[in-house]
């Protein structure tokens, strides 16, 4: 499938984890995607204080323009030295809250708290380390293992800047700054493991600091997204 017709893909499958579910039966097909029992088992795989660790990994070579350009009044463009990122991002989530809120917006908050190394297979740096801090709102269908969610991050990273060296449109310090938003799909195996797939977009600049020495040109990449997710401790007893 082409990287441009991802999102596309994503959001069917978006739409499809909302779809009203049938009542569970003992067909392989419904114990694929549903937890089978009485109550709403995902009860026991998000609620208040759980941790996880968490370990993803992006492929990011569509290069935009940076999407709140209307905050900065900058212009809305991209440059002509493109970028490709693969991010690998270790975090430790914490859950916040139990399964709450009506219809489409049920679901549950996680904190996340991360570490993350990027290689830069194209562009004139080569890596980049940053630590971030972020959200993410888990949309909960009653008993569904596929759970849709979006997420937001924010942080802090050092970049072997090219700017300094002559190298135009590359980056203009070593200190930057990362925005990386993402969304997609989440399946539950059980309570202790789950895998995830979906899209991230993420933003490397150092907020004008590098200006007017060195301008800040900024890197702007859009990917695919995997990752697998393991719960940190003991199980909460079940409940159901």
């Amino acid at each position: 499938m082409r990287a441009k017709y991802l999102p596309f893909a994503l959001l069917l499958l978006l739409f499809a984890c909302f779809a009203e579910s049938q009542e569970p039966t003992s067909q392989p097909i419904h114990n694929f995607f549903f937890f089978n029992g009485p109550g709403d088992f995902n009860r026991n795989v998000f609620y208040r204080n759980k941790l996880e660790f968490s370990l993803e990994s992006s492929w990011e070579p569509i290069n935009i323009p940076f999407p709140y350009d209307f905050v900065t009044a900058a212009a809305y463009t991209m440059w002509p030295l493109h970028y490709t990122l693969e991010p690998n991002v270790a975090s430790v989530r914490w859950t916040v809250d139990n399964i709450d809120w009506p219809r489409i917006l049920r679901g549950s908050t996680d904190y996340t708290f991360s570490g993350s190394y990027v290689d830069i297979p194209r562009g004139p740096e080569t890596r980049y380390f940053a630590f971030l801090f972020g959200i993410r709102r888990n949309f909960i269908r009653p008993n569904w293992r596929m759970v849709p969610y979006f997420d937001a991050h924010g942080g802090v990273g050092n970049i072997n800047a090219k700017g300094p060296d002559g190298v135009r449109y590359a980056q203009g310090q070593d200190l930057t700054f990362t925005l990386m938003n993402g969304g997609g799909i989440r399946y539950d195996f059980n309570p202790q493991f789950s895998v995830e797939a979906g899209g991230t977009f993420q933003h490397v600049s150092n907020a004008y600091l590098s200006t007017p020495k060195y301008y800040d040109y900024g890197i702007n990449v859009w990917g695919s997204m995997v990752g697998f997710n393991i719960r940190m401790g003991k199980a909460r007893p079940l409940t159901q």
